[in-house]
């Protein structure tokens, strides 16, 4: 083919476009000694494969040596330095992707778990290193369908040092997407993450007088765990906290799933009738903190917290008073 204009390139590339498009997702994970860090050999990774034959997955084998898994369209393989590697299903939606990603990690955490290894995904390879690196943090209230029609929107980017904040707001910001600072990035990202949950709670009051009473004593509970984890009790009354806490309670995924518990459904039959397809990142969060905060944290300060857990948990009809 000649190309001879900017027409003929675009031409070139239109002629592969597919009507009828897919998502495909890689999740790669390093696998290390839960004590001492040190990444895993063939022989551990091996045995965690074999492990997670449990789940379904078939083994793939060479020279008698298992290398992979395969499933419902997915595959484990086994990469250079030893990692693990997922390449999903062809999903129709970005929720089908956060599913297929939620259950490999589950699966993989439950193994390491047995075989006494843990995951370190990239991200956290990096923040080994933190003390070399300057990280930042945004978050706030910034639904995507309303940012794309270019509606006011306002975040917060949270660095140790403010200078560095603003060099990075001053990069992305626009009329309408507006920036604040702040240096509590523990804060930022506590607070972005549990109100996932009390968005779930917000959402199961059935009228506006029990729901506005659960705002408030949810607002209560995220200063207060803010507060425990090494954060700023200020920042709950922010962006990331009370900003993002309305914005989810007020039309998210979590509040809808929430308005379903508090009609009196179990979370799993919510799930299967109403929201088979919806990733319900507050579910997903209660799973993987539940241990700690279950075991660690005073129940009487997260009454609301610790009455959420155990409905999830349990899978019981929703009992906040």
């Amino acid at each position: 083919m000649k190309i001879n204009t900017k027409e003929d390139i675009i031409n070139y590339f239109q002629s592969g476009y597919k009507k009828s498009l897919l998502i495909g997702v890689e999740n790669e994970k390093f696998l290390l000694e839960k004590d001492t860090s040190v990444r895993a050999n063939y022989e551990q990774i091996k045995n965690i494969l074999n492990y997670l034959k449990k789940f379904g997955w078939e083994e793939i084998l060479e020279d008698k040596n298992i290398i992979g898994l395969n499933k419902d369209g997915q595959s484990i393989t086994l990469e250079p330095g030893n990692q693990i590697e997922l390449a999903g299903a062809l999903c129709n939606n970005i929720h089908e992707v956060c599913s297929e990603s939620y259950n490999f990690q589950k699966q993989l955490d439950e193994a390491c778990e047995k075989k006494n290894k843990r995951v370190l995904t990239i991200s956290e390879q990096l923040n080994r290193n933190s003390g070399k690196m300057n990280i930042s943090v945004l978050k706030g209230p910034c639904l995507a369908k309303e940012l794309a029609r270019k509606n006011q929107t306002s975040v917060i980017i949270a660095n140790k040092n403010i200078k560095v904040a603003k060099w990075i707001g001053k990069q992305i910001s626009t009329k309408y997407y507006l920036i604040e600072y702040s240096k509590d990035i523990i804060g930022i990202e506590v607070c972005s993450a549990i109100k996932n949950i009390y968005s779930m709670i917000i959402g199961s009051g059935q009228s506006l007088n029990t729901s506005s009473s659960l705002f408030h004593r949810s607002l209560l509970e995220m200063k207060y765990l803010t507060k425990y984890f090494g954060g700023k009790e200020s920042t709950t009354l922010g962006l990331a906290g009370v900003g993002d806490l309305y914005v989810s309670a007020a039309g998210g995924r979590n509040s809808k799933m929430g308005s379903y518990l508090g009609k009196g459904y179990t979370f799993k039959t919510a799930k299967k009738k109403f929201m088979p397809n919806d990733t319900v990142e507050g579910e997903q969060l209660v799973r993987e903190i539940a241990p700690f905060v279950l075991k660690k944290i005073n129940k009487k300060k997260i009454p609301l917290m610790i009455n959420f857990i155990n409905a999830i948990l349990k899978n019981k009809k929703i009992n906040i008073n």
